[in-house]
């Protein structure tokens, strides 16, 4: 299940990138399962990649690779159904051999080929069927093909996700288009799932970087399902400078500005349709929390209400058990925090203050509160300046069932 309306209106294609997306046999019932993007020469490409310690071989391979070709990569090569992870030696020589086998069939050095996994954790990467699934890869590589690649990255994802933007600096028309995926194993601690990002404006690598990073600290790092940082993550951004502006040269120049405003607002629509598409969510939860002493104070206390077992069983049951909230809030580690001054609001209804259960609060209204599909959690911590807002969603049987039968 997912939680709202799919809202992809148009994918735009981006001047100086192709894509294909086809099927190696690595799922079962002849799933799309391989993707391959195509970069033009002279494209920048930066990432942010999980810190997950166990991280995946692809993961390592191409943080290298893109280091060796000093962020101009020809190719990133992604199949669904399989991690690579925890696959010791044998993955890293079996990533590398993917890299390898695109690269001679292109005519471009290993190095600049990057692969990506995503899938079930330590089993060998089925090698031979990717490799012959190449060249069908190639030959399809269109401009158009961002929906085909969105649904091509899904795992355990019930509907793509993707979306599109033009944006305008100097009397110059740019456009940004980006995909991701992931519905379970999402707490990031980067950017928990892969996305691809791209644009056609021209940045330098060291710029897009300072860009990547911002927009994925206030959109997938904002984001969490279950608590659990996967062992693959992904997050790169391309610029193929196909719109032939001047390289700007600070993080001040308007172009740079400019994407930074249309890159976080792609990257936080991505991120929210990642958890609307949460394993089994039927709630999508805004928890909001004001009045911190520092930003990380107020993200404390959202990511351990939005982590709380106990509050994401009560999201499912539409049951205002508010008491879970004022736990998880009084173990988020605030030091010195006054109780008395702490207000609670479900969907806008003052349901806690004083330390206690609200005077004007009944239960009929905590009900009414609960009832939708989207709900904000509202705390009011009054003891600083600082906000923070993180997204997520309930604990629901399919939950348990999805990942129960994961392997299956």
């Amino acid at each position: 299940m997912a939680v709202g309306e799919p809202t992809l209106g148009e994918l735009l294609p981006v001047p100086g990138l192709r894509l294909a997306t086809v099927s190696a046999g690595i799922k079962k019932q002849g799933r799309k399962d391989l993707v391959l993007l195509e970069l033009a020469p002279g494209s920048h490409c930066v990432g942010v990649f999980t810190r997950n310690a166990f991280c995946a071989a692809p993961v390592t391979v191409a943080k290298a690779n893109l280091q060796a070709v000093t962020n101009r990569p020809a190719y990133l090569l992604i199949n669904t159904g399989n991690a690579n992870a925890g696959t010791g030696e044998r993955g890293l020589a079996d990533a590398r051999r993917c890299a390898t086998a695109l690269a001679e069939m292109a005519g471009v050095e290993a190095e600049a080929v990057l692969p990506f996994s995503t899938g079930v954790i330590g089993e060998p990467l089925p090698v031979q069927k990717i490799v012959e699934a190449l060249p069908n890869a190639l030959r399809d590589l269109r401009s158009d093909g961002w929906l085909d690649a969105a649904q091509g990255i899904m795992t355990t994802d019930t509907r793509p996700k993707a979306h599109s933007l033009r944006f305008q600096c100097e009397g110059r028309d740019y456009v940004l288009t980006g995909i991701a995926k992931g519905a379970g194993m999402i707490r990031p601690n980067m950017a928990t799932m892969l996305a691809y990002l791209a644009t056609d404006a021209a940045v330098s690598a060291p710029l897009l970087q300072v860009l990547l990073n911002e927009a994925a600290e206030l959109s997938f790092n904002r984001i969490t399902i279950d608590g659990d940082t996967s062992t693959n993550d992904a997050c790169m951004l391309v610029a193929t400078g196909a719109a032939g502006n001047p390289l700007p040269d600070s993080a001040d120049a308007p172009l740079c500005r400019a994407l930074k405003e249309a890159l976080q607002t792609l990257c936080v629509e991505l991120a929210q349709g990642l958890v609307r598409d949460g394993e089994g969510a039927s709630k999508f939860v805004t928890v909001q929390v004001n009045g911190g002493r520092s930003e990380q104070e107020s993200l404390d206390v959202a990511f351990t209400i939005a982590h709380s077992p106990l509050v994401k069983t009560a999201l499912f049951a539409s049951d205002p058990n508010w008491g879970r909230l004022l736990a998880a809030i009084g173990r988020a580690g605030l030091e010195a925090l006054d109780v008395s001054l702490v207000g609670v609001y479900l969907n806008g209804v003052l349901i806690a203050e004083h330390g206690c259960r609200a005077a004007s609060y009944s239960e009929d209204q905590g009900v009414v509160a609960m009832a939708p599909e989207e709900i904000v959690i509202r705390i009011e911590l009054q003891r600083g300046s600082a906000n923070a807002t993180v997204w997520t969603t309930d604990f629901s049987y399919d939950y348990v069932r999805i990942n129960a039968e994961y392997r299956s």
